[in-house]
């Protein structure tokens, strides 16, 4: 059987109304009755186990993983209201899908990411493409996970993929594994088979004010910088009305880390992280990867200008990897904070257009707004925020 790929899109209200519609359309653009397995985001509106539980039944009960998002991407729109669900289906004798779920991320990431590596290790086939995480974006330490992982694994995987996020209430977020709906956890795609990916990752960040210093700080938490309590430097650079309001603080400014050296001609000077959660009474905030005493910070805010160029590049650069051929389908993991926290509906239209536009019009495509994004930059594997992460499978 030749790889039959489809989306569907719903914004009904009732669960499971929209879980079957999502699925209908998507099993009717791929053209065929019978899948081997679902993709699916979802925003946090709805009841979350009747919304997978609906998607399954429609689908056959095929195997299925996903999470929920900020809101949902796919051919043509993007939704970031509380009730959006996309769904992908895969038909396919080209492509084998293998998946699990671990959790356990807040209390010993390493551990889980072990987990995940002693799991997918023996799934390992000469012709795997990928292993894709959506793991949850409140509770995710990536550098630390991403050790344990590479402990149990005896060669070297790209990794993609983002972290789930809950429509900017950083509460909780929820992670889908065929019929259960979990929090605090990771699922995985292992992609094997007849296919390539070609990507591109890009930020649109630029640093504000001078270079500062973390000199207190344990894993991903940060408690002082430049001697001075972590949440008392913040405020230095926040407006009258983000002070009191972390919703605001946490969309409009991040932390920017010197890219090490290897992967600033690829990628940007500054890696950029999203700042979830914070202590007022320890006065300090915590970010998805591991820091360091000494380690130099810039903050960071999102520029329209550079987010735009970036958008621009990102199509160019898949474009040339694709050289002419045309895409079986397109992955695209993008940050909460490039949402409509900055662009109007249309330009957000406009700027997933000309994307579809250099990669393919009519290609199967899927995607969310994320409080993390996965992708490698080179060879290494990365952690990314307030970025884009595009991934065209041929």
């Amino acid at each position: 059987m030749p790889t039959q790929i489809g989306v569907g899109l719903s914004h009904h209200r009732n669960p499971k109304v929209a879980g079957q519609e999502a699925a209908r359309k998507a099993m009717d653009q791929a053209g065929s009755t019978e899948v081997d397995f679902v993709l699916m985001f979802a925003s946090v509106g709805y009841p979350q186990q009747r919304l997978v539980e609906s998607v399954r039944t429609a689908t056959g009960h095929a195997p299925l993983c996903g999470c929920s998002g900020e809101g949902t991407i796919a051919m043509g729109e993007t939704d970031e209201s509380n009730f959006s669900v996309s769904v992908m289906v895969f038909s396919s004798d080209e492509l084998q899908f293998n998946h699990g779920l671990t959790s356990g991320l807040q209390a010993d990431p390493a551990q889980t990411g072990n987990e995940v590596g002693q799991t997918v290790q023996p799934q390992l086939r000469p012709d795997t493409i990928a292993l894709f995480l959506f793991a949850d974006g409140l509770t995710f330490n990536f550098d630390r996970f991403l050790q344990g992982l590479e402990t149990a694994l005896e060669q070297p995987l790209p990794l993609f993929g983002g972290t789930s996020s809950d429509n900017w209430q950083l509460k909780r977020t929820y992670q889908y594994y065929n019929d259960q709906v979990m929090s605090d956890a990771v699922v995985w795609l292992l992609l094997s088979g007849q296919g390539r990916l070609a990507w591109a990752v890009n930020h649109g960040c630029l640093p504000i004010g001078s270079k500062r210093q973390i000199t207190r700080c344990e894993h991903n938490a940060i408690y002082e910088i430049d001697g001075k309590p972590a949440l008392a430097v913040l405020k230095e650079y926040l407006t009258e009305d983000e002070v009191d309001n972390w919703h605001k603080t946490v969309i409009n400014l991040c932390l920017g880390l010197k890219a090490p050296s290897d992967l600033q001609t690829q990628y940007d000077e500054y890696l950029i992280r999203f700042i979830p959660a914070k202590n007022d009474e320890l006065a300090s905030i915590a970010i998805q990867t591991e820091v360091s005493e000494g380690t130099e910070i810039w903050m960071t805010r999102r520029d329209c200008a550079k987010i735009e160029a970036g958008v621009h590049r990102i199509g160019t650069a898949i474009a040339d990897q694709l050289q002419g051929e045309t895409p079986k389908c397109v992955f695209h993991f993008d940050c909460a904070g490039r949402g409509k926290a900055i662009f109007r509906d249309q330009q957000k239209l406009d700027l997933l257009n000309l994307l579809q536009s250099n990669i393919g019009t009519n290609v199967p495509w899927i995607g969310f707004y994320t409080y993390g994004e996965i992708g490698p930059v080179g060879s290494r594997n990365c952690f990314h925020n307030y970025t884009a992460v595009i991934a065209a499978l041929y």
